[in-house]
């Protein structure tokens, strides 16, 4: 059971801007809950695709989304977390490219997303949470009282995702993860439910060429009450 006095802070952006290492990290720094919305977007696209859904099939999808078991397993030799989807480990096939332009497909639903609704907002608990994802401050968690939107150019996202799958020993090209980018950018902007966009009153910050530290210092000086 959720706790609705639960403090939360809401971190949005677009795929690449620094949401997932920011959030991670000031959770950790808080001693808070972390939701990653994505991955939950992404585990349903994961499992669409795994069970051969036809993701314009938004009656399936949407069954998809309401049946499909997510557990986050916390590491224990502090990695990352794993993302176990209807009984399998899917934390590394979750992260690649098509899987992301795969929930960003399913994300435009509107049925998928009142599915996922109370599933994220499950999360709040005490002592508090630190939500990750496009929609947290504008739709999931109106209420918080502090909300932040990262930004970064494209460039910058797509040489980040680079790296990060690069290392992970994925094939990837830059040039088709920048065209990625900017196409799921495109989509995430201009669907119709919960479109990409800071929250009111949110504070923006543009991660470009900024070291992480600094980032996630100037989220907790904001994070943290006087």
């Amino acid at each position: 059971m959720h706790n609705s006095d639960a403090p939360v802070l809401t971190i949005d952006g677009p795929s690449g801007s620094g949401k997932g290492t920011i959030s991670r990290a000031v959770a950790t720094a808080l001693g808070w809950h972390l939701l990653d919305s994505g991955a939950i977007y992404r585990s349903v696209g994961y499992a669409a695709s795994m069970a051969g859904i036809d993701l314009s099939d938004a009656e399936a999808v949407t069954r998809c989304a309401e049946t499909t078991k997510i557990v986050f397993r916390d590491p224990r030799d502090g990695g990352e977390t794993r993302v176990i989807v209807n009984g399998h480990d899917a934390t590394d096939d979750i992260r690649t490219e098509t899987c992301g332009a795969t929930a960003s497909a399913i994300a435009a639903i509107p049925e998928v997303r009142t599915a996922l609704f109370e599933k994220q907002r499950s999360f709040r608990k005490a002592p508090g949470l630190v939500a990750d994802g496009r929609d947290m401050g504008t739709v999931v968690f109106t209420d918080a009282t502090r909300k932040i939107f990262l930004t970064a150019s494209a460039d910058e996202r797509a040489h980040r995702r680079y790296k990060q799958l690069k290392g992970k020993g994925l094939s990837v090209t830059l040039s088709s993860l920048l065209r990625e980018i900017q196409a799921r950018d495109e989509r995430d902007a201009t669907r119709k439910v919960a479109p990409l966009k800071p929250a009111t009153g949110a504070l923006i910050i543009d991660t470009t060429a900024v070291a992480v530290d600094v980032v996630v210092a100037r989220v907790l000086a904001y994070a943290r009450p006087a």
